[in-house]
C-alpha cells in the first residue's frame, strides 16, 4: 500500500484542497484525520468552485471512498449541509463513498456560544481570532472525558444524559462569567435528534475500512487541515488551533498505524495568515495589497481577508523538520508575476543572533525581524503555463531557490485555482 498524507507548512491556507484534489487520481481511499470547519478546502474545476469543510477533498472524484477520521470534530449541522450542496451540484454522497468514524466528536450548540462568548470576552492583543464555530471547546469536551461521539447518536438516551451533564458547567460558564443566558437542554437535544437519522447511516468503523484497504493493497491518501504554524504544540502558540496538524498525527487522528511513500508539504509562493498571532514577514503596503488582491485572499470558511506577506523560509524549515516532507507541492506562484523585486526571508534576527528555526518561547515570534534576501521577479502571465519551459527563467530560479534551502524537491506547481492549472515535475 503506497500511502500519502499531504499537510500545510505554513499557517494554513496553501492551497491543500487542489493538491489532495490532484494527487486522488492515485488514491482509493482519503481520510480527513483532524480539524473541524473552521478549515476550508477550496476547490476548482472546470471553472466551478466547490468549498468543503468537513468532507474530504477527494469527494470530487468517482470511485473514490473519502472517511473522516476520529481526530476531526464533526459540527452535524454543516455535515448534513454540505452533502445536500453537493447533490444539488450533482455529486451523490451515499454511505458506500462517505463515512464517518464513530469515535469522531461532535460540534454542539453550546461549544460554540461558549466560543463566541470568550472571544467576546477578550479585547486587543489577548483575542486568538478564533472562527467562533466551537472547534476549540469540542476538543476540550474530548479531552475532559465529557464529549459527544458520532457513535452515540445511535443512543439517544445517552446523547441526552451527555447533553445535561456537559450544560451543568457550560451554563455556570455562560451565566456566571460571561453574563449570557443559558443554553436549554431540550432545545440542544431537538437539534441533534433532527439531525442524527442523517448522520446514522454514515457511520463506520474507519480503522476496519482502512484495515481493509491495506489488505487489498491500495492506496490511502491522509488529508490535514489548517497548517504547520497552528499545531497545538509546535505553532505560534497561543495563536493556534485546537489539534495537531503535524503529518504525525494522521496516524492517530485516522485510528491506523500507516506506512507512507509519499509526505507533500503543500508550499504557498508566499505567506498569508488568518486571524491573530505574530507573522514576521507581513507586509501591510501595496507588496501586501498585490499578493491579497491578486491571490484573491479571503478566507474561505470565514471570509476574512489575510494578511500577507513574503516567503519565508524559517517556518518552512521548522515544517520539514518536524513533517518530513518527501516533496514540495507549490501553490500560487503565478500570483508574484508583475513584481520587480521579491524578497525571500532566510532567517531571523533574535535576541542578537541570527536564528534558522522559530524561537519556542512563547510569542516570541512577534519579537523577532527577518532578513531577507532580494530576488529579481517575472512579469510574464504564468497561469496558462503547462510545463517547467513555459515558465520564466526567475520564476523557475525562485523555485530551485525554495529546493535548494529546504533540501526538498518540487513536484507539482500551482499556477492558478483551476485543476488543469497545474505543472507536474517528477
Amino acid at each position: 500500500m503506497s500511502n500519502m498524507v499531504v499537510f500545510g507548512t505554513q499557517w494554513g491556507d496553501e492551497g491543500k484542497g487542489k493538491i489532495v484534489d490532484i494527487l486522488t487520481e492515485e488514491a482509493d481511499i482519503i481520510v480527513r484525520y483532524q480539524g473541524g470547519n473552521n478549515a476550508g478546502h477550496t476547490l476548482v474545476t472546470q471553472g466551478k468552485k466547490f468549498i468543503l469543510h468537513l468532507i474530504p477533498s477527494g469527494i470530487l472524484h468517482s470511485g473514490k471512498t473519502c472517511l473522516i477520521g476520529n481526530g476531526v470534530v464533526l459540527d452535524p449541522e454543516v455535515f448534513c449541509a454540505e452533502i445536500d450542496k453537493l447533490d444539488q451540484s450533482g455529486i451523490a454522497i451515499t454511505p458506500e463513498k462517505l463515512a464517518v468514524s464513530k469515535k469522531t466528536h461532535l460540534i454542539m450548540p453550546y461549544h460554540k456560544e461558549l466560543d463566541q462568548a470568550r472571544e467576546a470576552a477578550k479585547s486587543g492583543l489577548d483575542r486568538i481570532g478564533t472562527t467562533g464555530r466551537g472547534i476549540g471547546p469540542c476538543y476540550e469536551d474530548k479531552m475532559s472525558r465529557m464529549g459527544i461521539r458520532a457513535g452515540d447518536l445511535q443512543n439517544m438516551e445517552l446523547v441526552r444524559a451527555k447533553i445535561d451533564k456537559a450544560l451543568v458547567e457550560k451554563n455556570s460558564l455562560l451565566e456566571n462569567l460571561y453574563g449570557r443566558k443559558p443554553v436549554d437542554a431540550q432545545a440542544v437535544f431537538d437539534h441533534i435528534r433532527g439531525l442524527a437519522a442523517r448522520i446514522v447511516p454514515y457511520l463506520a468503523d474507519v480503522s476496519a475500512r482502512i484495515q481493509e484497504a491495506a489488505r487489498k493493497g491500495r492506496t490511502v491518501l491522509f488529508e490535514g487541515a489548517q497548517g504547520v504554524q497552528l499545531d497545538i504544540d509546535h505553532g505560534t502558540y497561543p495563536f493556534v488551533t485546537s489539534s495537531n496538524t503535524l503529518t504525525g498525527n494522521a496516524s492517530a487522528g485516522a485510528g491506523y498505524l500507516y506506512s507512507m511513500k509519499k509526505v507533500t508539504g503543500v508550499v504557498k509562493a508566499y505567506t498569508t495568515r488568518v486571524g491573530q498571532g505574530p507573522f514576521p514577514t507581513e507586509q501591510d503596503n501595496e507588496f501586501g495589497d498585490h499578493m491579497q488582491k491578486m491571490g484573491a485572499e479571503f478566507g474561505s470558511t470565514t471570509g476574512r481577508k489575510r494578511r500577507c506577506g513574503w516567503l519565508d523560509l524559517v517556518i518552512l524549515r521548522e515544517a520539514v523538520r518536524l513533517c518530513g516532507p518527501t516533496e514540495i507541492a507549490l501553490t500560487k506562484l503565478d500570483v508574484l508575476s508583475g513584481l520587480d523585486t521579491l524578497k525571500i526571508c532566510t532567517g531571523y534576527q533574535y535576541q542578537g543572533q541570527v536564528v534558522e528555526y522559530p524561537p519556542q518561547e512563547e510569542n516570541a515570534m512577534a519579537r523577532v525581524s527577518p532578513v531577507y534576501e532580494d530576488f529579481p521577479g517575472w512579469s510574464q502571465d504564468i497561469s496558462a503555463a503547462g510545463s517547467w519551459d513555459d515558465l520564466p527563467d526567475n520564476a523557475r530560479r525562485y523555485v530551485g531557490l525554495i529546493e535548494d534551502f529546504l533540501g526538498i524537491k518540487v513536484a507539482i506547481i500551482s499556477v492558478g485555482p483551476d485543476r488543469h492549472q497545474t505543472i507536474r515535475l517528477r
